[in-house]
């Protein structure tokens, strides 16, 4: 994708909301939002991003949510002091509304009962170290390992969790950093979906994702708005414009203020 096709993509989305009454910002966090860290609890949002999103919350024009793969406590702790955001954790397993109302979608047994048994496993093989346990899942985080280590715990894992994978009730993601076993349903895309039935059909909505579990909401999204790419390099996406953190993710929330502000 040219840069030139990005800017005039976003240019024309960035229009529409000139008249629009309300508009959605819908947001990944890790990659997008905030660079990777090796402790993910250090992974605190790129400088001036938190300011940016508050002031668009205060301009009453944008209902501004974040879809993430990560529990929702998580994003609420390094989101702050940002509050009331309505937030979809665990791939949309939890749900939090901006008025601090909250739900999780319950997981079949069978599907419990396969991820204790690929926990055990884990620690069978010593890797429970590297593992975060979420709802509806377990994920392995492979950054900040020696190349070599990482190449071969994950062919480890791969081989290791193939017979969990293969149940229809579970799936094995392959994210930024590491890999995931989770539930097959619900993913980002269902959380897009759910999104965008509460929204009207003429209010602007844009995604800004970086992964590849960030797919699914780009596919649901495509026909109905803008799905954009955040990574410092392009790769293959169904995303519609690509833009680079963090200067012009920084630059695309200025012009979203600034429209909404008009």
């Amino acid at each position: 994708m040219q840069q030139i096709q990005t800017k005039s993509v976003i240019t024309e989305f960035l229009d529409r909301l000139d008249g629009s009454k309300m508009s959605a910002l819908l947001l990944d966090y890790d990659g997008t939002l905030a660079p990777f860290h090796t402790d993910r609890f250090k992974a605190v949002p790129y400088a001036g991003v938190l300011p940016l999103l508050e002031e668009i919350l205060r301009s009453g024009k944008t209902r501004i949510v974040v879809i993430t793969g990560r529990p929702i406590r998580e994003v609420q702790a390094l989101l702050s002091p940002l509050s009331n955001l309505e937030i979809w954790g665990a791939h949309g397993l939890e749900h939090a509304m901006s008025d601090g109302t909250y739900r999780q979608i319950a997981i079949d047994p069978k599907s419990a009962e396969a991820l204790a048994a690929a926990e055990q496993w884990l620690r069978a093989a010593g890797f429970i170290s590297l593992a975060e346990i979420k709802p509806g899942g377990i994920a392995v985080h492979l950054r900040g390992l020696p190349d070599k280590e990482s190449i071969s715990v994950r062919e480890h894992l791969e081989k290791g969790w193939t017979a969990f994978a293969d149940q229809p009730e579970l799936k094995l993601l392959q994210f930024d950093g590491g890999l995931e076993l989770r539930v097959t349903r619900p993913d980002k895309g269902d959380a897009m979906a759910a999104i965008l039935r509460t929204l009207g059909p003429d209010a602007p909505a844009a995604f800004l994702g970086d992964d590849l579990t960030d797919e699914d909401a780009f596919s649901v999204l495509e026909d109905r708005g803008l799905p954009i790419l955040v990574r410092p390099e392009y790769r293959e996406t169904r995303a519609k414009a690509w833009i680079k953190p963090p200067h012009e993710l920084i630059e695309f929330f200025e012009q979203w203020l600034s429209r909404v502000s008009a």
